[in-house]
């Protein structure tokens, strides 16, 4: 299954569980019925913001919403997987793995460049990010109060408050944990 029939099957399968009308769901996240629509039914190309907001909108984190069922053995290999690029800046997440229904943990590796931050808007109330930086440099954390890192830092903040990422060194790379309550 492509990406986008992915995120048109999940988007529909959570609007669904929530009970919400397309309207409704269009309204908590912000987005246009038209955009919603044309989503549902598996076109265009949703950017990471897109996606957050109806992730937040719905109750479930992001990986719901991109990641189909996973085999019970599963690699991922540098350079392979779907990354989402942000509106924001030279930065793309790429889900490597969603927890299972019973675990609410989704496992990320990110790539950026320097340049502007990627501000991500708070997550569901309770959710913590783990990062390791894998290589380069960057500046995350809270928004308010970012840390600078280096290859092998490992760094835990609160996802649901703003935060950002902003890579100082070419070809920075980290891995993300996220925890949702």
């Amino acid at each position: 299954m492509d990406l986008n029939a992915t995120i048109a099957a999940s988007i529909r399968r959570e609007r669904a569980r929530a009970g919400l009308t397309l309207t409704e769901l269009a309204r908590r996240a912000r987005l246009a019925k038209s955009t919603l629509s044309q989503l549902e039914s598996g076109g265009g190309n949703p950017s990471v913001e897109t996606l957050w907001a109806l992730a937040l909108a719905l109750d479930v984190p992001f990986s719901h919403l991109v990641d189909p069922p996973a085999p019970p053995v599963r690699l991922v290999r540098a350079g392979e997987g779907d990354a989402h690029h942000a509106e924001d800046a030279d930065y793309a997440a790429t889900l490597l793995a969603a927890g299972p229904a019973h675990v609410r943990r989704d496992l990320y590796r990110i790539a950026a460049e320097p340049g502007d931050s990627h501000l991500s808007p708070p997550h569901r109330p309770g959710t913590v990010e783990h990062l390791v930086l894998a290589t380069g440099r960057a500046e995350a954390g809270p928004s308010d109060d970012p840390v600078e890192l280096a290859p092998g830092d490992y760094l835990a903040y609160p996802g649901d408050g703003p935060h950002l990422f902003r890579a100082l060194a070419p070809g920075t790379t980290a891995v993300v944990v996220m925890e949702h309550p």
